[in-house]
């Protein structure tokens, strides 16, 4: 599982770009993210540096954690 903070993710608008951001990368992954403590978590994902430039192309800025 991939997690990484997003802390420019403030709501429900925020939430639905970032999964539809990483489900054009990887279809199959499931995106689960919480806008209380702005983690973003993904399984499923083979390609962690692909799914953190698309949410950054998204307009957010991803940290990874470890």
């Amino acid at each position: 599982m991939l997690e990484f903070k997003v802390q420019d993710m403030t709501c429900g608008h925020c939430v639905a770009t970032i999964t539809k951001a990483v489900k054009e990368v990887e279809q199959q992954a499931r995106v689960d993210a919480d806008v209380q403590s702005h983690i973003v978590r993904v399984e499923g994902a083979s390609d962690p540096l692909a799914i953190e430039e698309a949410i950054r192309d998204a307009g957010y800025t991803p940290q990874a954690l470890a």
